[in-house]
């Protein structure tokens, strides 16, 4: 992969589609791994017929679509089943991915990659979008109308804030004003397109 390729990761409510919304914007290719995976379950797909022989019909809503909602249940608190599941995607993901790299006109991609716990792969800087775990859980509840508990674990069940920290490369703490982040986009945009063409 020749593309100069910045992975985008935070956690839930931090402000990821903000951040990549904004680098889109300005021009650049993002590939959001939320989109793939959803792809490579769609109605019909070897993956979804595998997912729902081993969870059951109740995976999959009356109009063919996985319900994510019902397979979260299934997985969330089960370390054994959320394995068989990402043993299943992960790769169908990563092939996608590549997929949607080769065809990138911009001058570097933008991947966005919430589950990202390790450097390394076709990526060549990471960005983390850090907000305080209390906004996350804020965002979260109003974003996806549950309630503080579950926003709660689902916080929790993720890499930490030091964990992904410690991957950074490059942080926007995005807990002002939308003209802050603005600015911080802009100013990262500028040395990831001088990295690209170095």
């Amino acid at each position: 992969m020749s593309k100069f390729v910045v992975a985008v990761t935070g956690g839930i409510g931090s402000g990821k589609t903000a951040v990549s919304d904004r680098f889109s914007n300005l021009g650049i290719d993002v590939i959001d791994l939320d989109t793939a995976s959803r792809v490579v379950v769609e109605p019909d797909t070897q993956a979804l017929n595998e997912i729902s022989s081993h969870f059951g019909d109740g995976v999959v809503g009356s109009d063919g679509h996985l319900d994510r909602k019902a397979l979260r249940q299934q997985v969330f608190g089960n370390p054994t089943e959320r394995r068989w599941l990402e043993k299943l995607l992960h790769p169908l993901i990563n092939e996608w991915t590549l997929r949607q790299l080769q065809a990138v006109q911009s001058i570097y991609a933008m991947v966005v990659n919430p589950l990202l716990r390790a450097r390394g792969g076709y990526v060549n800087r990471i960005l983390v979008v850090d907000a305080a775990v209390e906004v996350q859980i804020e965002r979260t509840m109003e974003r996806d109308k549950i309630v503080r508990k579950e926003a709660q674990a689902i916080v929790d069940s993720q890499l930490g804030r030091a964990g992904r920290l410690a991957l950074a490369d490059d942080v926007i703490q995005n807990e002002g004003s939308l003209l802050r982040l603005n600015s911080k986009v802009r100013k990262l945009h500028r040395s990831y397109i001088e990295m690209a063409i170095a």
